[in-house]
């Protein structure tokens, strides 16, 4: 569409976007006090399968395990992909919320964790599953093909890959393109979006240290793996800050070392659980490259009795959005928001959206809307203290329903009519 028809198709749909936000809002907040873990999404899935159902959508389900796709075809046109994901984080919500989370599962490794969307996955799904509405009731406005896509794993990095394997690119029709967004701290009623990268690749990795072990009062007869894990702890941070050049943008985090039991036992065994965030493959590759080397030259400093192991837990690839869809995607944001869609920084955290797009070998967008009270962050923001507002999988993590999903809504119905006929 030109931006006046845009425009025109928007002020269409403003009241019918009003009219739907108290429904909306409802399924947000029961998604919110129902969250699942990643791959475990039965019931999230169900929801959205069982509302595009309703609004006529052709609705496929357990793709990739849990995965739900909804094809609304509407004449001859583009294909737009619309896609969601559905995954909350074993994390304990503290926000103080009248709806909050208060479910208790077990994870992959059986350890029994709180579950929340302290992500904002549950918005996400909301957003959609409006979208799907709307797109729906108002056929007579635009001429095309919707496919709207509510992916699974997103945390884990495998549930886009999941989709992909099970047959997706086979089983229905190709887009045009692909379009996701993501709530994060910021002013909630505006939109970032960028060029080229906008989120960073995402590599974890668990390193075995294998020592000997003993009594801890005779340690001499041992090779300690708790001092060997710290040594290695220290020594990885002058990854970034000695081997990679300070122009590249690049986060190295060990988020977990684990090791013993018992004050007077030197285990025989510690792990380090990593985390590397990189926007270009050649530093990926160096950090990666650097990890292993400074983990195998410890254990030989340390006189370790075998090499570390190394196993990955996920990767993300970086998310680079394409430049002309990006440009279109811009142009129609400014006509709907003006100055509330901006530019933005790229981020530091992963997503495996684009997983789909370079599969499909077609271009993405995906951009940020903002989900902080106004009020609360621009006075932050005037203080120096935006870091003090908590950021997504923090505990505390909580947009505001108003005005974010209103936002959340314009956003992608706008990007979306900037393809459709």
């Amino acid at each position: 569409m030109e931006i006046s028809r845009i425009k025109a198709f928007m002020a269409e749909m403003d009241s019918a976007i009003d009219q739907l936000l108290p429904e909306l809002e409802e399924i947000y907040k029961d998604l919110h006090q129902n969250p699942e873990l990643s791959m475990e999404e039965f019931r999230t899935a169900k929801i959205a399968a069982d509302y595009l159902t309703q609004y006529q959508f052709e609705v496929s389900t357990g793709i990739g395990v849990t995965g739900v796709v909804g094809v609304l075809r509407n004449g001859e046109g583009p294909v737009v992909m619309l896609r969601a994901d559905m995954d909350a984080l074993p994390v304990t919500e503290a926000a103080g919320l009248p709806y909050a989370s208060t479910k208790i599962a077990r994870d992959e490794n059986g350890v029994e964790v709180g579950v929340s969307h302290m992500c904002g996955h549950d918005l996400h799904v909301t957003w959609l599953m409006g979208i799907a509405r709307l797109f729906s009731e108002r056929r007579d406005l635009w001429k095309g093909t919707i496919l709207a896509v509510f992916q699974p794993g997103e945390e884990v990095g495998r549930g886009a890959q999941s989709m992909v394997d099970d047959g997706m690119m086979d089983r229905f029709p190709k887009p045009d393109i692909i379009l996701g967004q993501h709530v994060m701290v910021g002013e909630a009623g505006t939109v970032g979006y960028r060029s080229g990268a906008i989120l960073a690749a995402g590599n974890s990795l668990q390193v075995k240290l294998f020592g000997r072990g003993g009594h801890g009062s005779q340690p001499q007869t041992t090779v300690d793996p708790v001092v060997l894990a710290a040594a290695t702890t220290l020594r990885l941070q002058t990854i970034i800050s000695r081997e990679v050049a300070p122009i590249e943008n690049a986060v190295l985090t060990i988020g977990a070392l684990q090791a013993g039991t018992k004050e007077n036992i030197i285990p025989e065994d510690a792990t380090l659980k990593l985390n590397i965030r990189t926007f270009k493959e050649e530093v990926k590759d160096q950090i990666l490259t650097a990890v292993k080397r400074i983990c195998c030259a410890e254990c030989a400093a340390s006189n370790a009795p075998r090499d570390p192991e190394f196993t990955e837990l996920s990767s993300y690839p970086i998310t680079e959005n394409d430049t002309e869809a990006t440009a279109k995607v811009g142009s129609a944001f400014a006509a709907q928001f003006g100055d509330r869609s901006h530019e933005t920084k790229p981020a530091s955290g992963s997503e495996d959206f684009s997983v789909f797009g370079r599969s499909w070998g077609v271009p993405y967008v995906f951009w940020f809307v903002g989900g902080t009270d106004p009020a609360l962050y621009l006075e932050a923001k005037r203080n120096n203290q935006l870091k003090a507002i908590p950021s997504n999988h923090s505990q505390k993590f909580a947009p505001v329903i108003h005005p974010t999903l209103k936002t959340g809504l314009q956003a992608m119905m706008t990007a979306a009519a900037a393809w459709l006929d």
